[in-house]
C-alpha cells in the first residue's frame, strides 16, 4: 500500500491534469467560428467555377408547377445553374396555375445560411414572369424582409410578387448580381441569438445580413401564415423619433397648460378686436 506522503501528491496531481483538459474541451456549439467571414467567398467561388446548364430562358424546364402554398427548396452545389442576362446563379423554373384568379400574390421566404448569425448570408432571389414564347414580361429584385416568429415556419428574410399579368405563363426565380452582392436588414443581434445557442458573438445592435449565391427558399402561392408574417416583417431600421419625453411635454404644454401658438394668437386677435 502507497504511503500517505506520497499519495496525496499524487491525487493532487491528477486532478489538476483532468481541470486542465477539461477547460480545453469546449461544446462545439459554444465555440467561436474558425473562419466566419469565408463561408460566402467558398459558396461564390463554387457558383462561379460550376458549368451552366442554360443561357436563355427557353432552355430552362418548366415542368413543376408552381406550388399552392409555399414550400421548401435548397439550392446549393448540386443544384443547375444559369447564366441569365449575365448573371450566374442557381434558379427554379414554375408553370403557373392558368386556374388562379387574377391577381396573386406569390410569396418567398428565405433561411440563414450558417451556423452563425454573425457570419450567415440569405439567397436573395429575383423573378421574371414569362409569357407563352418564353420572353420576359416583367423582373423584380424581391425585397425580403425579417420577421422572427415563434416557430420555424414563420421566422426568416419574407418577400413577395403580385402576378397581373394574364399573359403571365411561366415564373423563373433566381438571384441576380444585383442581389448577390446586396443585403437585408436584421433586427435581431448577434449578442443575443445565432443559428444553434445564443453566444456573444458581435456587439449588440441591429445590422445587416449578406446576400449570397446558395440557400434554402421558400416559394409558392401566398396563404394565411406568409400573409401575417409579411405584414409583420421588419424591412429597415425605424425612424428616430423625439422620445417619450419630448412627445409628453409637447403634449402636457399644446393641451393641458393652454400654451397651443394658435389659441394664443387668437387671444391677441380678440384683445386688438375689443
Amino acid at each position: 500500500m502507497m504511503p500517505p506522503s506520497l499519495l496525496r501528491p499524487l491525487l493532487l496531481a491528477l486532478v489538476l491534469v483532468a481541470l486542465g483538459a477539461c477547460r480545453s474541451i469546449v461544446p462545439p456549439n459554444l465555440r467561436p467560428p474558425e473562419n466566419p467571414t469565408n463561408t460566402i467567398d467558398i459558396a461564390r467561388k463554387t457558383l462561379e467555377d460550376a458549368s451552366p446548364c442554360c443561357g436563355s430562358f427557353a432552355d430552362l424546364s418548366f415542368q413543376d408547377m408552381l406550388p399552392w402554398q409555399p414550400q421548401r427548396f435548397e439550392l446549393n452545389k448540386e443544384s443547375p445553374v444559369a447564366s441569365l442576362n449575365g448573371d450566374r446563379s442557381y434558379f427554379l423554373a414554375f408553370r403557373l396555375p392558368q386556374g388562379a384568379h387574377l391577381p396573386y400574390t406569390i410569396a418567398m421566404k428565405s433561411e440563414l445560411n450558417g451556423r452563425w448569425l454573425s457570419s450567415s448570408y440569405l439567397f436573395a432571389p429575383t423573378v421574371v414572369l414569362l409569357d407563352d414564347a418564353f420572353q420576359p414580361l416583367h423582373s423584380e429584385d424581391i425585397q425580403l424582409c425579417e420577421y422572427i416568429g415563434w416557430t420555424s415556419e414563420t421566422t426568416g428574410a419574407f418577400g413577395k410578387f403580385k402576378v397581373v399579368d394574364d399573359k403571365a405563363r411561366y415564373l423563373v426565380v433566381y438571384s441576380s448580381a444585383k442581389q448577390q452582392q446586396g443585403q437585408t436588414y436584421w433586427e435581431q443581434s448577434p449578442t443575443t441569438f445565432s443559428a444553434e445557442a445564443p453566444v456573444k458573438m458581435n456587439p449588440a445592435g441591429s445590422f445587416k445580413i449578406s446576400h449570397g449565391p446558395d440557400g434554402v427558399l421558400f416559394v409558392g402561392m401566398q396563404n394565411d401564415t406568409y400573409r401575417k408574417a409579411i405584414n409583420n416583417a421588419v424591412c429597415s431600421k425605424a425612424q428616430q423619433g423625439n422620445g417619450v419625453i419630448s412627445t409628453i411635454r409637447s403634449v402636457v404644454a399644446t393641451d393641458l397648460l393652454g400654451e397651443d401658438p394658435e389659441k394664443k394668437d387668437t387671444g391677441k386677435d380678440k384683445e386688438k378686436g375689443s
